[in-house]
């Protein structure tokens, strides 16, 4: 890690961590949205054990990045498909003249 990079503490479930991050917002964000999803979890089996908890919490916010990237995929696709439309479309507009 670069040394100019801040340490921060978060809380998630109840314990506070230090991390270290580029930029202090987007780390807190990211430590909320994780301790919310252990809460989530938490709420909905509050019977199972912690690391339970979190290995659900991990496969949970696993399973968004992967949809993530997949829309992120389609999405570059369907830009790339639609430059290649114009594209054809200005040769032959350029072709005609």
């Amino acid at each position: 890690m670069s040394a100019d990079r801040k340490s921060i503490r978060v809380k998630i479930f109840g314990s506070e961590y230090p991390l270290r991050g580029e930029s202090e917002d987007f780390t807190r964000r990211v430590a909320t949205y994780v301790d919310e999803m252990i809460t989530t979890i938490h709420n909905k089996i509050p019977e199972q054990p912690t690391l339970t908890v979190a290995v659900l919490s991990a496969l949970n916010i696993t399973e968004d990045l992967f949809k993530e990237r997949e829309r992120s995929k389609a999405m570059a696709s369907a830009v790339e498909s639609e430059i290649i439309k114009l594209n054809n479309y200005l040769d032959t507009c350029l072709q005609e003249n």
